[in-house]
């Protein structure tokens, strides 16, 4: 990237990264947010969409869409996981050490044949809380999208434990503040905007301590909006 240029990352996700139009709101999505964390050199383009999982994003389309875009230097941020592990929707269904690994490795071979950096993020909690502790409800997804980035050199971000933790830390009655439960009563999966922002944060923070060549390009805490 020359010094006047911007980089542009592009996000492949579902439901609990989308960017939703104002009469969704207060629900809301982490890619809505991302940006206020991040230089004014970098410029996000969120290509999450609700429902999909790595198989129907790519046969929706959106991932060819995204590399149709790509450029050297680029970024591909990929969250997914949820709609991956729903068995009872076997459109969306992958299995989590085969199939899923197959897909994800489409948009990893896909970002890195256009000289862009992939960066895979395991599924964001939801927020069940059973027995005092915080559970992971995809965690084959997660250890898997792990041994792949592994295998590939390529970097993981464990959203699932930094969310986990940061619940653990504020307590429950805290954490249900960021899910659409706390404004209807039954939804533990989808953030409001205060939510979003919040999960935008840790990812950021958890950008910046990877020691990345994108982690140059979070904003100080204190410069952050």
């Amino acid at each position: 990237m020359n010094s006047n240029q911007s980089i542009q990352i592009y996000i492949a996700g579902d439901s609990t990264v989308q960017t939703y139009s104002p009469e969704n709101a207060p629900q809301a999505g982490w890619g809505q947010f991302i940006s206020d964390y991040f230089t004014n050199e970098v410029n996000f383009h969120n290509h999450a969409m609700g429902g999909r999982s790595s198989k129907t994003f790519v046969e929706e389309g959106r991932l060819n869409t995204i590399l149709q875009q790509l450029q050297p230097g680029d970024w591909l941020l990929i969250q997914m996981g949820h709609n991956d592990a729903n068995q009872a929707k076997p459109e969306r269904y992958t299995e989590p050490f085969t199939e899923f690994q197959r897909y994800l490795s489409m948009y990893l071979d896909g970002a890195q044949e256009k000289g862009a950096f992939p960066l895979l993020i395991t599924p964001v909690a939801r927020l069940n809380y059973k027995n005092g502790d915080y559970a992971n409800d995809f965690p084959e997804y997660c250890e898997s999208m792990k041994q792949l980035g592994a295998r590939r050199n390529v970097p993981v971000i464990d959203l699932m434990n930094a969310a986990l933790l940061h619940y653990q830390k504020i307590g429950f009655n805290a954490a249900r503040e960021y899910y659409m439960a706390s404004f209807n009563g039954t939804d533990y999966t989808h953030f409001n905007e205060h939510g979003a922002r919040q999960i935008a944060a840790l990812l950021a923070e958890e950008i910046r301590e990877m020691n990345i060549l994108l982690s140059r390009f979070v904003k100080e805490k204190g410069e952050q909006v």
